[in-house]
């Protein structure tokens, strides 16, 4: 009976959907790939979730606070001197936000398409691809965003933000969040193996590193410095330091830019591969 029900439900959602624009790819129904998120993180995955926050905390306290007593002030973008918890602080909260979202776009989905075969189950109803994309990127853009707001809990009473520009990090950071997590499902479905998902902790880790994370990128000779600006993680370092820091200019509009063209663009491949993979 529940059966027949379900079955019933899919028919009358495609009959809907029939003749529409995009019908083929997306069914209006992303929200229930969200639901299902919610439930498998009461499950099993909280403490997972917990691990990826405590993470850039920890940063925090043992570089911006210990390291930073013997390493001093550095100067912010308008060469005004910041302490060194300050200065790295915003680079934690935009690897917190990328964290959240990369991994849980990548190993996650990697999972329930390899051996959980959930997407095959998913498509096979009214679902399309569209659906699958968005759901699970609004889930791991909302992992993302939660990451953020508690990196933001725990800066706020050490005294690191200190405008009202700052509060303008927390968009940001959801921003960088949608980015890499479209981005990370759209190279997720291109990969077949435990080997090959090493691959995206090979490239996060120096990205990490070196992106202006805990020093300026202005060490590096020019043709590096070209390199890392480049990044993804640089882009997001730059426009949530300039907020933090309260130091606002046009260019912040570039950093907003090459965010959106990640977005569109992993929403895109994801679709596109999805559809390839289990809608022959």
């Amino acid at each position: 009976m529940i059966t027949q029900l379900v079955v019933s439900q899919a028919v009358a959602i495609q009959e809907r959907r029939k003749g529409k624009i995009g019908s083929s790819i997306y069914s209006g129904r992303a929200s229930k790939l969200i639901e299902r998120g919610f439930y498998a993180f009461k499950s099993s995955n909280w403490m997972v979730v917990l691990s990826g926050f405590v993470e850039p905390v920890f940063y925090l306290l043992a570089f911006g606070f210990g390291i930073g007593q013997l390493i001093g002030n550095l100067e912010d973008g308008n060469g005004n001197p910041v302490t060194y918890a300050a200065f790295i602080a915003p680079a934690l909260l935009a690897t917190s936000a990328m964290n959240g979202a990369i991994y849980d776009s990548t190993w996650n989905v990697f999972f329930k398409m390899h051996f959980g075969k959930i997407y095959q189950v998913m498509l096979s109803s009214s679902m399309g691809p569209m659906d699958v994309a968005l759901g699970e990127i609004a889930w791991a853009l909302m992992r993302g965003l939660a990451y953020s707001l508690g990196f933001m809990a725990v800066v706020t009473p050490l005294g690191l933000l200190t405008n009202a520009w700052a509060l303008l990090a927390i968009p940001a950071a959801t921003l960088i969040a949608f980015g890499f997590a479209s981005i990370g499902m759209a190279i997720t479905s291109y990969l077949k193996s435990f080997q090959q998902m090493n691959w995206v902790t090979f490239f996060l880790l120096p990205m990490f590193l070196f992106s202006g994370t805990f020093f300026p990128v202005s060490v590096y000779p020019q043709w590096i410095q070209t390199i890392v600006q480049a990044l993804p993680l640089w882009q997001g370092v730059e426009l949530v330091r300039s907020l933090m820091l309260g130091i606002i200019h046009p260019g912040l509009l570039g950093h907003v830019l090459y965010f959106l063209v990640m977005i569109a663009g992993g929403l895109w491949f994801t679709t596109v591969r999805l559809k390839a993979l289990f809608m022959r």
